[in-house]
């Protein structure tokens, strides 16, 4: 499974999102050795899930990177993270 299959796996489990959208940004970082191995290092995550209600913008990117520790564990070099409540005005 790739890794942005596998992030877009985790999150639809934990979190049971409204719309989540994993963007492969790998290639955008070239000369920058990580992605220099053909690996998929720099993903940007898109989500709106109920779970994000009520919590500050840094307790969304916790609750999201606690749960993708086996991507970075396995690899994931970094990782932008755009999260909302329903509701919520979002920019994409």
């Amino acid at each position: 499974m790739s890794v942005q299959k596998n992030i877009e796996y985790i999150l639809n489990n934990h979190f049971s999102p409204e719309r989540l959208v994993v963007i492969n940004e790998s290639d955008r970082h070239a000369g920058h050795r990580p992605a220099e191995e053909g690996n998929e290092t720099h993903m940007r995550v898109r989500i709106v899930a109920e779970g994000f209600s009520g919590l500050t913008r840094l307790q969304r990117h916790r609750v999201i990177n606690d749960a993708l520790k086996p991507a970075f564990d396995a690899g994931l070099h970094a990782l932008a993270i755009e999260a909302a409540a329903p509701g919520e005005a979002v920019r994409w």
